[in-house]
């Protein structure tokens, strides 16, 4: 399989991804305080949200990469 085509498939499943549940969330280790040796860390949930603009112009990108390595070879 070409990369081309592979490159292509991934920002179609990728896209796809971000439209249907919209973002993803990670959690972030920080730490609160810091006395002598004593240290006190604080688990923080992050959100980021995949706009709808991005995920439609994966799935567009990845289709015009599919097509484009079609014509190639």
């Amino acid at each position: 399989m070409q990369a081309t085509k592979l490159i292509g498939i991934l920002l179609i499943v990728a896209g796809t991804l971000g439209l249907a549940y919209g973002g993803f969330s990670y959690t972030e280790e920080t730490t609160a305080a810091k006395i002598g040796t004593l240290e006190i860390t604080v688990d923080q949930e992050k959100n980021v949200n995949v706009p709808m603009w991005a995920g439609v112009a994966a799935i567009v990108a990845g289709a015009l990469l599919l097509l484009a390595g079609g014509r190639r070879g």
